[in-house]
């Protein structure tokens, strides 16, 4: 996979072709998630992948592999109150990080999880 030099103009242009297509974007499991930012209080959205989870859309704070989450993770630990841009619907959400039980299932390798 290759990063874009400017991924912050490479992330809007994805949003807008995302909201142009009316929130749906090929059969990629595509969402938008504004959050409000830790300490600027800004709203932030950032385009990313989604793991359906029921009737939850489940997103990983990998960053690329980076030693550190990503800065969306930090602002929706603070400010959970997120809106959520998938499927052709705009809703607003209560962001939740998994602990425990219910991480350990998610986080299980394919074949060993349970429901």
């Amino acid at each position: 996979m290759t990063i874009p030099d400017d991924m912050q103009a490479h992330n809007r242009a994805l949003i807008e072709e995302f909201r142009a297509n009316g929130r749906v974007l090929g059969k990629r499991p595509l969402l938008l998630l504004t959050t409000t930012g830790a300490r600027s209080g800004t709203l932030r959205t950032t385009p990313m992948m989604f793991i359906p989870d029921g009737d939850r859309r489940l997103v990983v704070a990998s960053n690329a592999g980076a030693p550190r989450h990503p800065d969306w993770f930090h602002n929706l630990v603070a400010h959970p109150e997120v809106v959520v841009e998938a499927d052709g619907e705009e809703y607003p959400a209560t962001a939740v990080v998994p602990e425990g039980e219910e991480r350990d299932r998610l986080f299980a390798p394919p074949r060993s999880r349970r429901s």
